[in-house]
């Protein structure tokens, strides 16, 4: 699977916070915060954390999107 968190940031610009910020005060490390920059997979636990600072949902953060091989796979059948 394939994550985005165009949102995250998206969602961050509006509530004028900053990765650090948003970091220190969620209790995350620099290193979930450098994996969401490459939409690489953080667990649930720090997505969990950022909603609570930002007063939102998983949803308002993150999309899972569909794997490219899965996709082929599909239009083949």
């Amino acid at each position: 699977m394939a994550y985005s968190y165009n949102k995250l940031w998206k969602l961050m610009i509006d509530k004028k916070i900053n990765k650090t910020t948003l970091r220190r005060e969620a209790g995350i490390t620099s290193n979930a915060m450098a994996k969401m920059g490459k939409d690489l997979p953080v667990s649930v636990e720090v997505v969990a954390k950022i909603c609570r600072v930002l007063d939102c949902t998983l949803d308002d953060i993150v999309d899972v999107l569909p794997d490219e091989e899965n996709e082929s796979k599909a239009e083949e059948q």
